[in-house]
Parts: structure tokens; sequence; C-alpha cells
């Protein structure tokens, strides 16, 4: 049973296009909004090619065809379809002003009693709240990734969310068959404010020279049986996104343990931001030898 009867997407990045495959697949209606047409275009492809992949790993998917999952999506640039939705999930950068200005925005054009999904690695879901009428309606929804094979979705209760929004979202996430953990608002939640610690002093050790990233990542993936090793994991985040969080998380606690690693912000200047550009801590273009060297 179909919690809301459509929801929507701000931001068709890697997040915001893995939620929308993963919700169209699962028979909700789905408006994907973004400011470029070719974002997301781009999107559209990745759902094509990331389909073949989610079919071969779940057995049970509700739509099993990739066009109908296509035909379960708007992809728009405007919020003029979002007049009617119960329902929006906001993905865009990890940046305040940002965000901010977002939600200026979708308050405008949604219904006064829209429930907002914040899916966010460090932001506080308090203060996204201050900009909305109800902000009792407001929770965080940090989802893994990738959204379509990660059950686990850490849910944020902000100040003034409340039981009823609670209790919703809980019943929409069982109905994508997500298991949701409910934690308590503070910088990084419990997720980030430990694997952007990790992430950060891993990168402290390449910086440092102590080891390679492919055998950093080796002793994480042989020692402690992690399925992907924690530069593989930035990669796949976002070097971009992990510099964010990092300074926000050092921002908030103002702790010199979450001092940015000068190499994350030498690579994000750069350019090498991960699996999106094609570079990061490892190869991801198809004739690298690198190229899978990170599994």
């Amino acid at each position: 049973m179909k919690t809301f009867e459509s929801i929507g997407i701000v931001g068709a990045g890697i997040m915001g296009s893995d939620l929308a495959l993963d919700l169209a697949s699962h028979g909700y209606r789905v408006i994907l909004k973004d400011l470029h047409p070719d974002i997301l275009e781009k999107a559209k492809q990745k759902m094509r090619e990331d389909f073949k992949l989610v079919k071969l790993m779940k057995k049970e998917i509700p739509v099993k065809d990739i066009e109908q999952v296509l035909a379960n999506v708007l992809f728009t640039t405007t919020y003029d379809d979002f007049s009617a939705v119960p329902f929006v999930i906001e993905n865009i950068t990890e940046n305040w002003e940002a965000k901010k200005q977002v939600y200026l925005e979708l308050k405008q054009y949604c219904p006064e009693d829209t429930i907002y999904g914040v899916n966010t690695s460090c932001i506080s879901i308090t203060k996204v709240g201050s900009l909305l009428p109800k902000p009792e309606n407001v929770i965080g929804m940090h989802f893994m990734n990738p959204v379509p094979l990660k059950q686990m979705v850490e849910i944020i209760r902000g100040y003034y969310t409340s039981e009823q929004t609670i209790e919703k979202i809980k019943s929409f996430l069982k109905s994508v068959d997500k298991k949701p953990v409910l934690v308590n608002d503070s910088p990084g939640f419990v997720t980030n404010r430990v694997l952007m610690l990790m992430i950060n002093e891993c990168i402290w050790a390449i910086h440092d020279q102590v080891a390679t990233p492919q055998d950093l990542d080796k002793i994480f993936r042989l020692g402690f049986s992690h399925k992907m090793g924690p530069l593989a994991t930035a990669d796949l985040i976002g070097l971009d996104t992990i510099l964010h969080s990092i300074e926000v998380l050092y921002e908030s606690f103002n702790d010199p343990k979450y001092r940015p690693c000068p190499l994350l912000v030498k690579m994000v200047d750069a350019g090498l931001l991960g699996k999106k550009s094609g570079k990061g801590f490892f190869d991801y273009t198809a004739a690298s030898p690198l190229a899978h060297s990170a599994r």
C-alpha cells in the first residue's frame, strides 16, 4: 500500500536518480526536479544502467520493466508540478545556503501540509525546519548509497518533528522495503559523525604516505570484512560531499579532530571528485587498469 500518491525529489545527481529509480520501481509516481535538462538526461541514462544491476541483485522488484519504471517519473526543471505533492525529498549538495534557497522556493509551491524529507549527511534538521511554516513536518532522511540496494535509512528527529510525521515516514520506508533507524538531531547524526571522521583520517594516512589507496582499502576489506574500503566509499559518495560534510562537523563541534585533510581539499579543487568525475582515489575510466582496483 502506497503511503503517498506522488513524491517530489529535488536534485537529480547520484542520490536523486537512485532514489527516483528505487521509488518508481516500487510503483510510486515521482517528480524529479533539477536545474538543468542535461543533468536530468544523465539521470535517466543512469537509471537505465543501474536498473540492470538492481534486477540482478534483488529478487523482488514490483515494477520489473525499465520503461514502466521511467514512465513513473516526470523529469522537470520547474516546481510547477509540486503544487499537489504531499511529500518532498531534497537531495542537493551539502551546502547550507544552497539548501536554504531550495526550501524558500519549495514553500512557495508546495501545500502547507507537505512533509519534507531532508536527505543530508550533516546539516541540522531543526535549522531546515525553521525555514518552513510547519517545522513539525520536517524530518531527516539519510539514505545509504546505492539507494536501491541498501535497506537501512537513518531518520532524524528535528526539535519540532512530530510523532505523526515520524510514523508516516516509517510506514513509507517500509513500503519500499527499507528499515528505518531513528536518531536525534546532532551534526552528522550517527553515521556521518563516525564515517566522515574515519574517511578523513584515512585520507591523512595517504597524505602522510603511510600506505597507497589500494593497500589501505585492502586492509579494511580483508582485515575488517568491509565490503568496500573507506577510500572507495569516499569516491562513491563524492569527495566534494565528503569535504562539505567534514567542514560542517569541524564548524559545528569546533573540534580539531574534524579538520579536513589538505589532500582532500586539493583533490576537490582539482576536480577529482571520485566516481562521478571518473577519478578520485581510484580511476573509474573504462580504459584504466585501475578501473576495478577499488573493489
